[in-house]
């Protein structure tokens, strides 16, 4: 196996693993906005907590797409043909989610608030089962022909794996997002997020753990089902931790959980990067759908540079904002828009 496509694929399964983890907690906030939150201050505490990172998290959804496109351009196009239909759905969402971000505050009347308020959870919902649907049909396989082109209609991808990984990645984004802010915010809205945490962690982390357990029973290799294991390890340890108060150390187990999870999903799969349910002939591998070396070296050295910076400057962005958020901080809502503006967006008809 050439070493530098090994180094790229492991280095994309740590992009897509570092989304999870940065992204997966502010989505699951933006779900949280309709599902957790009682009144506009406390989906204003929500806001607040994911405000000054939710952005930044993206970087790491747009360079995972990147390095795939340029180290595994034929993985890379592939894949992105074959679910151009729910691509798309999580970047209209992603797009409503993020102009509701910055257009709920702009009008201070309940409707005006509500409509952004699910602009924001349906978005972040659609934008993490569309991203995990995504993520399980790669480590699942698609139905490819040798040109690795999909076979059939539009809805080809559409499958039992597709929806098993959305409801894997929208339920660990939701426990995540309680643990998060069980760690990042005071008073009621803490506690009662970790009492959610400990409550659902069970039942949320079962599609997760189902499609781990499925790529272990097909492809799974000896270190790979040990991870699997030390991660249900990981996985009780937040559960305890949670019920302790001990909120930075299940979040951390939580991040533990996740890393464990997506490298056995990742190691088992490996070095296929897109199976094909058509014929195994047809796979994509990290020798055959990679770029040159001549590409992958310079990559190398550009991402030697520049990860480091931005990994630095994220750590830098959290430890600024890394105090706890509560109601009493919440100021008073006002508007910023002319009231004609919030009228003409709330009237009906």
């Amino acid at each position: 196996m050439e070493l530098l496509p090994t180094i790229w694929f492991i280095v994309i399964a740590v992009l897509w693993t570092g989304y999870l983890f940065l992204e997966g907690f502010d989505l699951g906030v933006g779900m949280l906005m309709k599902l957790f939150a009682r009144n506009n201050t406390e989906r204003r505490v929500l806001l607040n907590t994911v405000g000054p990172v939710w952005d930044g998290n993206e970087v790491w959804l747009i360079t995972a797409g990147a390095a795939t496109f340029a180290a595994f351009p034929l993985w890379y196009a592939s894949l992105f043909s074959a679910l151009y239909l729910p691509l798309l759905v999580v970047l209209v969402a992603l797009i409503f989610r993020a102009v509701a971000f910055e257009y709920r505050g702009k009008g201070d009347t309940d409707t005006w608030r509500s409509r952004w308020d699910w602009a924001i959870a349906l978005g972040s919902f659609f934008a993490a089962f569309g991203i995990g649907a995504a993520l399980a049909l790669t480590t699942t396989g698609l139905p490819l022909n040798a040109n690795g082109d999909r076979e059939g209609g539009a809805f080809a991808w559409f499958s039992g794996y597709a929806v098993l990984g959305g409801l894997a990645v929208a339920g660990f984004s939701l426990l995540h997002a309680l643990a998060f802010l069980a760690l990042k915010t005071d008073g009621d809205v803490r506690h009662r997020a970790r009492r959610w945490f400990v409550r659902l962690l069970p039942v949320l982390l079962l599609p997760l753990a189902g499609w781990a357990l499925i790529i272990q029973f097909l492809e799974g290799k000896p270190w790979t089902w040990a991870a699997v294991i030390v991660a249900v390890i990981a996985a009780a340890a937040a559960w305890f931790l949670a019920r302790r108060g001990s909120e930075g150390r299940a979040f951390m187990a939580m991040g533990v959980f996740l890393i464990l999870g997506s490298a056995s999903i990742f190691g088992a799969v490996f070095p296929v990067v897109l199976p094909s349910t058509l014929d195994p002939a047809f796979d994509l591998t990290v020798a055959s759908a990679s770029s040159s070396d001549y590409t992958l070296g310079l990559m190398s050295v550009v991402a030697a540079v520049g990860l480091p910076l931005v990994i630095t400057y994220q750590a830098w962005t959290y430890w600024v904002f890394r105090r706890r958020v509560s109601a009493s901080q919440i100021p008073a809502a006002h508007s910023f828009l002319p009231a004609i503006a919030v009228r003409a967006f709330t009237t009906k008809g």
